[in-house]
């Protein structure tokens, strides 16, 4: 089997949380909406079995929350085909060339406790992290020593 990469998903957990993707039909949904190149890059590498972090940006607070995985690899986003969807119509897509992607992610696990963003930059390991350095992108590569960093630190006491 092959070794997943590791990702990171931004949302904003009033508009949809790791408890939504807890309680989504079979833990499962579409990771629809992303309206950057960058991060519609980094959706098409996704592989299935990958694991993603999910972070809850605009949060008090915003923290590496939980994980979940890539169940369905890259396929286009019907949201920007749909004129009803306010956030994620594209009026340019064409159905015969998509121009924005999503992937399926399943609920993996909730983290033992939250890793907030400050912690996540007063760390050595994790200081290069695309979270620190490129705040904006919604969907972001992690390197196995990010991950595994985040996931120690989601094990230890918080920071007094």
């Amino acid at each position: 089997m092959a070794v997943p990469s590791y990702w990171l998903v931004k949302t904003e957990p009033e508009v949809f949380s790791l408890d939504d993707l807890r309680r989504a039909p079979r833990q499962t949904t579409r990771w629809d909406g992303v309206r950057n190149f960058a991060a519609r890059g980094h959706l098409r590498a996704m592989k299935k079995g990958d694991l993603v972090f999910v972070y809850h940006s605009n949060a008090k607070p915003s923290a590496v929350v939980g994980i979940a995985e890539v169940v369905k690899e890259a396929y286009p986003d019907p949201s920007q085909f749909d004129r009803k969807d306010e956030m994620g119509y594209d009026p340019k897509a064409k159905r015969d060339a998509p121009t924005w992607v999503t992937v399926d992610v399943r609920f993996r696990e909730a983290l033992p406790r939250p890793v907030a963003l400050d912690e996540v930059k007063r760390t050595p390991a994790l200081r290069k992290m695309a979270l620190v350095r490129i705040a904006r992108l919604s969907v972001q590569p992690v390197t196995a020593a990010e991950w595994n960093a985040a996931l120690a630190l989601a094990r230890k006491k918080p920071p007094a």
